[in-house]
């Protein structure tokens, strides 16, 4: 296995977060890898061994690489693309703010290299794209290859912001598409190091499986807040339900049922799209996959509605939210709840104030909308409500007795139950934990 990781050279093309971490784990790995930047000046910021976005431990894995000489940057696509042996396709797939997936920002990234790529190469895709895709890339690369016999397969990305690098090295499993036995052969020895099990499967079956899945846990977390929402009028106790579900072993113990907060992102939303698309095109009701988003959507105003029922009107309310970000471990706000929710406060007219640990700063409008406070304390101080958004695992060990203390009124929105645990000594505090106890 070492002879054939020193043998073979992979050209990572999307370096984004998904790009970045394959990139650097397979380099960790011991794989000769040049990332393929859309850009000098993208391919410079890298090879000073600073990624695009904060992961933990991205960093470190990237310098380590970049230090031993494994790992490259380069903008040049013909001679990255030239001299490799596999193209790893890990365009992160852009989504706009109805969840649909701009699927030819990477098709036209992958149809630009199609004139550098040499024969027997093998193109592995990983970036969202509807089923059927690498089909069409292959049927239209073979309309100009002149000759050469280029492979193409598809191996679903499987990562998640603030723990991609143990979701990259430390895979339960791999689920990896291909159309014939000697690509097989050089995947094989391309993943085997990160997984023992490698589930191989016709292409179209693993571009389909990402949707499948997604599709079930979009389905699981709005059934799970659909019955939340019935519990909270019924006096029923959602933790009860859901602990009982779990005991019946048609749903099972690690069943993804757990009444919270909307999915936010783009990743499930646009598999969900991905899903009505293709059923759409092939004239196929689907009433549930069709349902899923809207009841999402419904969702993402629990927090202000829950706001509204205590408060009353908000405008001129002082309201503290705890958390930025997506998801804890990352700096990134794009599709981030936590956003959405200011976003709603702010046009009712509330005075938002807001901490995280990483994000310091926010785009405009909301820059000049919203206060980003220093510290915790701030954020609570005399607050007439404050938000768990976030779950960083620091806030766990905040001093809730004491910020409580300091709010206006002891009003606190924890949509997940995140720090539930933490507030079962606090006595005469009036607060929400995800109105599901």
């Amino acid at each position: 296995m070492a002879d054939g990781r020193q043998a073979m050279k992979v050209c990572v093309f999307g370096l984004w977060h998904l790009g970045t971490v394959t990139a650097a784990s397979l380099a960790a790995r011991g794989f000769t890898t040049v990332g393929l930047a859309e850009s000098a000046d993208a391919a410079a910021t890298l090879s000073s061994g600073t990624p695009p976005l904060f992961e933990p431990g991205l960093i470190e894995l990237m310098r380590v690489g970049i230090d031993n000489g494994k790992l490259t940057f380069t903008a040049e696509a013909g001679a990255a693309v030239g001299s490799s042996d596999l193209i790893w396709v890990a365009f992160d797939t852009p989504v706009d703010e109805n969840d649909v997936a701009d699927v030819e920002y990477v098709r036209d990234r992958v149809r630009a290299i199609f004139p550098f790529l040499r024969s027997e190469t093998v193109v592995l895709i990983s970036s969202q794209l509807p089923v059927g895709s690498t089909r069409q890339l292959e049927q239209e690369f073979a309309a100009s290859a002149t000759g050469r016999n280029v492979s193409f397969a598809c191996s679903p990305e499987n990562l998640r912001l603030g723990s991609a690098i143990k979701a990259f090295t430390e895979p339960e499993r791999i689920v990896i598409g291909v159309r014939d036995d000697r690509v097989r052969h050089i995947i094989a020895q391309l993943l085997s190091p990160f997984c023992d099990t490698l589930l191989w499967t016709r292409v179209e079956s693993a571009e389909m499986l990402k949707h499948a899945l997604n599709g079930y846990l979009a389905t699981c977390v709005t059934f799970a807040n659909e019955i939340a929402n019935i519990c909270e009028k019924v006096s029923a106790d959602m933790n009860e339900v859901e602990a009982a579900l779990r005991l019946d072993p048609r749903v099972g113990p690690k069943a993804y049922v757990r009444a919270g907060a909307a999915f936010g992102g783009g990743t499930l939303a646009r598999d969900v799209q991905f899903l009505n698309t293709v059923a759409g095109r092939h004239q196929l009701r689907v009433p549930l996959l069709g349902s899923i988003l809207e009841s999402n959507a419904h969702h993402k105003g629990w927090v202000v509605r829950q706001l509204r029922s205590r408060l009353g009107e908000l405008a001129g309310r002082r309201i503290g939210v705890l958390g930025l970000a997506y998801k804890a471990g990352t700096d990134a706000i794009r599709r981030s709840l936590a956003v959405e929710i200011i976003e709603e406060l702010v046009g009712a007219g509330a005075a938002v104030c807001a901490f995280d640990p990483k994000v310091r700063a926010l785009p405009e409008p909301l820059a000049s909308a919203i206060d980003v406070k220093p510290s915790v304390d701030a954020v609570f101080e005399n607050s007439d409500a404050v938000i768990i958004a976030t779950e960083w695992p620091e806030f766990l060990k905040l001093p809730f007795d004491e910020l409580l203390s300091q709010m206006a009124r002891p009003l606190l929105v924890d949509q997940n139950s995140f720090v539930a645990r933490q507030l079962s000594n606090v006595r005469d505090i009036e607060h929400v934990i995800g109105g599901r106890a």
